[in-house]
C-alpha cells in the first residue's frame, strides 16, 4: 500500500495487518508517496507494517518511527541478532523463508526466540512479489510451534484453504499481487470477497 485514498479505503474492511515496502527496487516501493499523517489516522486494530530487504537496524528503526509501524517484514538475509535487536524497539517480527522446491527447516532454529512468526513466501531473485505459489504440501512437515504467516501468489483460486494447512500454526495470509489494480494499488472490491469468503 502507497496511495492515501487506496489505504483509507482497505483500511475500512479492518485488515489484521497492513504492508508498506520500504525496499527502493520493488515496484512496490511505498518511499515519499506514504502520507505519515494517514497511516496515524488508521484503526489501531491495523499492524502498520514495514516491508524491508536486508536494511539497517538504524533505517528501519527511523522509518517505523516515522510512521508509527508497529511490525516489520524481513525478507532478506537479515541475522537473527538484527531481528532481536528489532524486537527491543518493541517492534513484532515477521521473518520470511523463501520456498523453492523444498524447505531448509534447520534455518528456522536461528530464529526461533527472536521472531514472533515466520512468513512462507515463493522464492525469486527479486526477494518476492512473485504472483506465484509454492507447493503447499511442504507445509506438511513444518516442524515448528511458531505461528505462521502464508504468502506467495495467494489468490481468491486458493480458498478454501487445505485441512492440511489448517491443522498447522497459521496466523494470516498475506495477500498482494493478485488483488492489485497495478503495482500498490488494491482493488478493494477483490479484497472484500477474498475476506468475505475466508471468514465465512
Amino acid at each position: 500500500m502507497r496511495e492515501s485514498e487506496n489505504i483509507l479505503e482497505l483500511a475500512k474492511l479492518l485488515p489484521d495487518y497492513m504492508g508498506f515496502i520500504f525496499y527502493g527496487p520493488s515496484k512496490r516501493y511505498a518511499g515519499e508517496m506514504l502520507d505519515a499523517k494517514v497511516l496515524a489516522s488508521l484503526p489501531a486494530s491495523i499492524m502498520k507494517t514495514g516491508v524491508f530487504v536486508n536494511e539497517s537496524v538504524q533505517e528501519i528503526k527511523k522509518i517505523t518511527q516515522h510512521y508509527d509501524l508497529k511490525a516489520v517484514q524481513l525478507h532478506g538475509e537479515e541475522s537473527p541478532e538484527l531481528c532481536a535487536e528489532l524486537k527491543t524497539f518493541g517492534l513484532q517480527v515477521i521473518k520470511v523463508v523463501h520456498v523453492g522446491s523444498a524447505i531448509g527447516w534447520k534455518v528456522l532454529e536461528r530464529y526461533e526466540e527472536v521472531c514472533d512468526y515466520f512468513l512462507f513466501d515463493t522464492a525469486d531473485a527479486s526477494w518476492g512479489g512473485t504472483g506465484r505459489l509454492f507447493d503447499w504440501n511442504l507445509l506438511k512437515d513444518y516442524p515448528s510451534s511458531k505461528p505462521f504467516f502464508l504468502s506467495g501468489g495467494i489468490g481468491i483460486e486458493q480458498l478454501p484453504i487445505p485441512e492440511f494447512v489448517l491443522d498447522k500454526p497459521l496466523w494470516a495470509i498475506d495477500v498482494n499481487s493478485r488483488f492489485e489494480i497495478s503495482p500498490g494499488l488494491k482493488d478493494i472490491e477483490k479484497v472484500k470477497e477474498f475476506k468475505e469468503k475466508l471468514t465465512s
